[in-house]
């Protein structure tokens, strides 16, 4: 039979020592219902359910926060498979974090907390959250740039073993090395223009301009030569050309061959006279 206890009043079940005491008040039934608001003014809430199922749109946390630094989220508790997880929002920095956690349920803000990985879809709008897999197929597929710079004084490490598989741009596109790494070899894969100077900064060492297979190497305007104040030293295998004061032969163009034998291009006047003098 259905009862109905009606005041008209407040209506007050106190067990011993109320909410400082021990005792409880049990409600053994299938369905306990609630018909206006629920407000609990303890320490605590205990659900000993095994599925919760909230109708609200939203879940506040903090909700009595005044302004004071807290961080608040999901606290999730992993027993004995490692350190708790947490999904939560870090006040200090002003952004979500995945972490886990060896701080309590109760500690805010947190403290000892190691960032964890998480999973997502491929994006699928320009503020997704993107994949690894979908950044380096974007990079292969040339669909957008990557740009890699450093600060003034900062530098931009290229690991051992590393292969660049493909670099292009335009006539700005700058490509350069400090001369301390190992040689890094790129091929650009279009002509290059615009360019001033190429310097070898590394002391003693030779720049070197290669044609593929049976090509050569063109020069299709003026060449220059620096006065060189000495004949270079000969290696077993070049001939080395070089310019110095001008001599007999009346180019300062010198040569030295493998032999070191040191001799100067004779110009086409100078050739001319010596032919008529020796008849």
């Amino acid at each position: 039979m259905a009862k109905t206890l009606r005041t008209l009043g407040d209506y007050t079940v106190k067990t011993g020592d109320g909410s400082s005491g021990l005792n409880s008040v049990i409600l053994d039934s299938r369905y306990t219902r609630i018909k206006g608001d629920l407000i609990v003014d303890g320490d605590q809430t205990q659900l000993n359910t095994s599925t919760l199922s909230i109708e609200d749109p939203f879940i506040e946390v903090i909700r009595n926060n005044s302004g004071i630094i807290l961080d608040g989220g999901i606290y999730i508790n992993r027993g004995t498979a490692g350190d708790n997880a947490v999904m939560y929002w870090d006040e200090s920095s002003d952004r979500f974090r995945f972490a886990t956690t060896t701080d309590s349920a109760s500690t805010s803000p947190l403290t000892g907390t190691t960032l964890a990985p998480i999973e997502v879809g491929e994006p699928v709008s320009g503020s997704s959250a993107a994949t690894r897999n979908w950044v380096e197929n974007q990079i292969s597929s040339g669909s957008f740039g990557l740009s890699v710079s450093a600060s003034v004084g900062g530098s931009v490490s290229i690991s051992s073993g590393t292969t660049i598989e493909y670099v292009s741009g335009d006539s700005n596109q700058t490509i350069s090395t400090d001369g301390s790494s190992p040689i890094i070899t790129f091929d650009l894969n279009e002509n290059l223009t615009g360019i001033h100077s190429i310097t070898n900064s590394s002391t003693n060492s030779n720049l070197t301009l290669s044609a593929n297979s049976n090509g050569s190497v063109v020069i299709d305007d003026v060449l220059t030569f620096s006065n060189a104040a000495s004949d270079p030293a000969g290696t077993p295998t070049t001939t080395k050309i070089y310019h110095k004061a001008v001599g007999g032969g009346d180019t300062g163009i010198y040569f030295k061959n493998p032999n070191d034998t040191v001799g100067e291009l004779i110009s086409k006047s100078k050739a001319t006279a010596l032919a008529i003098a020796l008849g």
